[in-house]
């Protein structure tokens, strides 16, 4: 299940919990380290987007550091959500490096090892693809 959440947590995170998803991926994920450690404990895995590489969002860059890595996947959003170098212009493919290297400056690691984790991740989140 692909859930995209928007000022709404707390509802959400109910209604989710009332569910039977075996495996729910929280799309372009906006929340703070709270909702991310809560969404993790769940199992959910969280896909970050441009956004996370905005000034504003640090409470997002700040939940992308929170979580295991195993948690953890990018995408772009297209054609939405450029990342900032690039605000203002159609997102692409292409630019998903920027927000796994913004991921992996926030998380102090590799961006290879980030880059690997997400394969990885994408192919647990989204078995038989």
């Amino acid at each position: 299940m692909i859930v995209h959440v928007r000022d709404a947590w707390d509802d959400a995170l109910r209604v989710l919990h009332e569910g039977s998803a075996q495996h729910v991926v929280i799309h372009c994920f906006t929340g703070d380290s709270d909702v991310a450690r809560e969404c993790e404990r769940r199992g959910y895995w969280l896909s970050f987007a441009g956004n996370v590489t905005y000034p504003r969002n640090a409470h997002m860059r700040e939940a992308a550091a929170s979580v295991s890595l195993d948690r953890v996947l990018v995408e772009t959003d297209s054609p939405f959500l450029a990342p900032q170098k690039l605000r203002g212009t159609d997102n692409a493919p292409q630019n998903l490096l920027f927000t796994l290297a913004e991921l992996a400056r926030v998380r102090e690691e590799p961006i290879e090892l980030l880059a690997e984790a997400t394969v990885s991740n994408t192919e647990a989140a989204f078995p038989g693809l």
